[in-house]
């Protein structure tokens, strides 16, 4: 059934005054992200804030000291709300000594693999919470971030899966030192 034609007035028609700037993040937010199925996406994009009152209140409810969530929102001192994905990437920040170790908590946390396995994420969460942690970071400029993502992101599209695990990013120190030996090694 079609809808009536109604006409209306600038007068009947209430915007509110904040609307053009959630629509400009929104469309910002999307163009970044180039999502296959933009309806999901909308879905979730609108569910990524987290109040911090409520936060406080679930932090308290678990029993964890309130000097730590204090601590965790200094990192990044905020109004009222925080993206969820911030909100974890800190509290992963504090959990690991350096930015990998951090992303590699954060990859265990979110991902769908099984205990043990990959711990595989999408690219795209990866490098946002990448540059998100980079950006806090003083001692790394925006250009080594870049370069390093990038060339995380050679390997991952050469396999076409879109997807980020731990044996891409992460190397444990005992591993590290074992490539350095054996690239010592072939020098000699």
């Amino acid at each position: 059934m079609p809808l009536p034609d109604t006409m209306f007035c600038a007068q009947q028609i209430h915007v509110p005054p904040e609307l053009p700037d959630i629509l400009k993040q929104f469309t910002k937010a999307a163009i970044r992200t180039q999502p296959a199925d933009v309806l999901q996406w909308s879905a979730c994009h609108h569910k990524k804030y987290v109040g911090l009152t409520d936060l406080e209140q679930k932090w308290k409810n678990l029993c964890l000291p309130k000097e730590k969530f204090k601590a965790l929102l200094q990192l990044d001192p905020c109004d009222n709300k925080i993206e969820w994905i911030k909100f974890l990437a800190l509290g992963c920040s504090m959990l690991g000594g350096s930015l990998n170790t951090a992303l590699k908590h954060l990859c265990e946390i979110l991902t769908d693999d099984p205990e043990g396995g990959p711990a595989r994420i999408p690219f795209e969460t990866f490098s946002y919470v990448y540059r998100y942690l980079a950006k806090l970071d003083p001692d790394i400029s925006p250009s080594e971030t870049e370069s390093y993502l990038a060339s995380l992101k050679e390997n991952i599209d050469a396999r076409r899966s879109g997807m980020i695990g731990l044996s891409d990013f992460f190397f444990p120190k005992r591993k590290l030192l074992e490539n350095l030996e054996n690239s010592e090694d072939v020098g000699h």
